[in-house]
């Protein structure tokens, strides 16, 4: 798959210094809610509908937060978390839908690369996926980060390096020819609706990222079923992960 990579890494430094905060998001508060046992001096503030916990974790300050649904709302939030707090790293972690056949339900992804897969500018000459008039297509998770988490042992289930699709559809229908693509032509391990929103954002402001999803389902016609009862067990996933990364 030929394409234009940017990367996200901000020269591949991982985390920063104990003050300076790393983001901990997720779309939804129950995909976070795991996170939040374990701050040290937490104090709640916010912005319009949306609620942060600040705090530390061993000694590291951290900014816990729901970003919303979709790539509007987590671009917006994650820029105004960027503006507000000016984190070291984001860490993006959630829930997503099964695109490789190899992946089980419980088992983690992360995303060395993520795109959006619904941007669509090719009626103009540009790659699907691809920004037009910029270099933005494949966006690169910071290769630390990407690395360390890929050592995490989680309590359950496997951890896969992959490539994260994300568009504004909740996919159910994968195997059906109108989203067979997402696999067999972009390569996509697994689908979701705000990894490379959130990404996009911290690439253009040099922050380096990582995205790491939980398969919640097979992207299949079982995907709103199997969603609403794994939600929780992945933030308690998603933490092992962040336990992990944190410095």
């Amino acid at each position: 798959m030929s394409s234009e990579s940017t990367g996200g890494s901000g020269g591949g430094s991982g985390a920063g210094p104990s003050d300076s905060p790393m983001l901990l998001l997720g779309a939804l508060d129950a995909e976070v809610e795991a996170f939040k046992e374990h701050i040290d001096g937490a104090k709640e503030t916010g912005w319009r509908e949306y609620r942060f916990l600040e705090g530390a974790i061993r000694g590291q300050a951290v900014i816990v937060s729901r970003c919303g649904v979709g790539k509007s709302l987590s671009a917006m939030l994650t820029q105004h978390l960027i503006d507000r707090y000016t984190p070291s790293a984001i860490i993006f972690t959630g829930v997503a839908g099964a695109l490789n056949p190899e992946l089980e339900i419980g088992d983690t992804v992360v995303a060395r690369t993520c795109m959006q897969y619904d941007l669509d500018a090719r009626a103009l000459g540009f790659e699907l996926g691809e920004v037009p008039y910029t270099s933005y297509r494949i966006l690169e998770g910071d290769p630390d980060l990407v690395e360390r988490a890929l050592t995490c042992k989680p309590s359950a289930g496997s951890v896969h390096a992959g490539h994260v699709l994300t568009g504004d559809s909740f996919v159910v229908t994968s195997k059906d020819d109108s989203h067979r693509y997402l696999r067999e032509d972009l390569g996509g391990d697994a689908v979701e609706m705000e990894g490379a929103s959130v990404g996009l954002v911290a690439t253009v402001n040099d922050i380096p990222f990582v995205v790491i999803r939980t398969i919640s389902d097979k992207a299949d016609t079982s995907a709103s079923i199997n969603f609403a009862k794994f939600v929780k067990k992945a933030s308690r996933n998603a933490w092992e992960f962040v336990d992990h990364l944190l410095p």
